[in-house]
């Protein structure tokens, strides 16, 4: 479906929002809160596959446009679909999310008039996280940074985010950093009313309680995880643990944890409401090999719970020292997640506003090339 593209000659400029996903993940929550308090000055429209991120943007009563884009689609149909809607509604900014919309974007908007701008999201300070080998990693690099010729604007999501960029792609512009706002009284009240969740396994015995939201494969190090917490049970034998998520090692997962006789206390839900999660928490623990700017840890911040994390990629814009640990080591990690149990000190910390992530996004739209 596409919007009318007529508009008055007082109507507000229109930021078409390119995202190939149709599911909700990351990308989906920063889009949807940005779509909760708006862009000041502009009318944001978002284009997406149909799916469940078009689902909550409706029910938001945001602007959504939904056709063949993005991954599943192809690229040509992609850079029709993305041309058709410049088309019809005329953006002046054109502002791509992923990989893939980026490669779009920089391809559709040419000879529109409309400015491409891109934030990343997900760049890795090891290439190997995400592509599997030295000749993919060059050619994305290779890719990314033809793209970046076009955009007239680019965003990253953190100062390390964007010393990746720098660092692998050499963008000609500015690197503009906007961190993922979030609310505090928005997510604490998302937590307290979200419905429990089932497969827990003993959520409800009464001790300490630990969470992993996370997809269930290699970046993730579950598997240092579950090391960790046999470890932690030594001294905290009523604690349990829920891994949240599903992925390609879930499998294996659950065979190290009947292995190191955790069965009776590691529970693997599947994926689970993250506000819903959080309400049965005590610790959110994420040892990723690479996070930009995580909305778990966010908002397990937000909600004050304890923290343990791995001190890599955005991590340490978010949590203070005493809550990052290296993965490696079970010890440390286990200690660390016994601080937080112990300890009545927070990883609390200012963070900017979902308005103010917004107010910052619609300024870079205001400067000029």
């Amino acid at each position: 479906m596409a919007l009318d593209g007529a508009r008055s000659p007082h109507a507000a400029r229109i930021a078409l929002w390119a995202i190939p996903v149709p599911d909700l993940g990351g990308v989906a929550r920063h889009v949807l809160d940005v779509a909760a308090v708006g862009l000041p000055g502009w009318r944001l429209v978002v284009l997406c596959p149909e799916g469940p991120l078009a689902g909550k943007l409706q029910e938001a009563g945001a602007a959504v446009v939904t056709g063949p884009f993005g991954p599943a689609a192809g690229f040509i149909a992609s850079v029709k679909t993305l041309r058709k809607n410049i088309g019809a509604l005329r953006p002046s900014v054109v502002h791509a999310h992923l990989a893939y919309a980026d490669v779009v974007a920089a391809v559709a908007t040419i000879g529109t008039g409309a400015r491409y701008v891109t934030t990343e999201h997900g760049i890795a300070g090891d290439d190997a996280v995400y592509h599997g080998s030295a000749w993919k990693s060059r050619l994305m690099a290779a890719v990314h940074a033809l793209r970046l010729r076009r955009a007239s604007a680019v965003i990253a999501v953190a100062e390390a985010t964007k010393w990746a960029m720098v660092h692998k792609w050499k963008p000609r512009q500015a690197v503009t950093v906007i961190p993922n706002g979030v609310d505090a009284d928005e997510v604490t009240a998302r937590i307290r009313t979200a419905a429990p969740v089932s497969g827990t396994g003993g959520a409800s015995r009464g001790g300490p309680r630990i969470l992993s939201l996370a997809r269930l494969s290699a970046e993730k190090r579950i598997p240092e995880l579950l090391e960790a917490f046999a470890r932690l049970r030594l001294t905290h034998p009523e604690a349990i643990l829920t891994v949240a998520g599903d992925g390609p090692d879930r499998g294996a997962l659950e065979a190290q944890a009947r292995t190191l006789g955790l069965a009776d206390s590691v529970a693997f839900p599947g994926f689970v409401d993250a506000g819903a999660a959080m309400s049965e928490a005590d610790v959110v623990v994420q040892l990723s090999v690479w996070e930009n700017c995580s909305y778990t840890l966010l908002d397990a911040v937000a909600a004050g719970l304890g923290v343990v994390a791995t001190p890599v990629g955005g991590n340490p814009e978010i949590l203070p020292e005493r809550c990052l640990v290296e993965a490696e080591d079970a010890h440390a990690v286990a200690s660390a997640i016994a601080a937080q149990l112990a300890s009545d000190e927070r990883p609390g910390s200012s963070w900017i506003s979902r308005a103010e992530m917004a107010r910052k996004t619609a300024g870079v739209y205001e400067e000029r090339p």
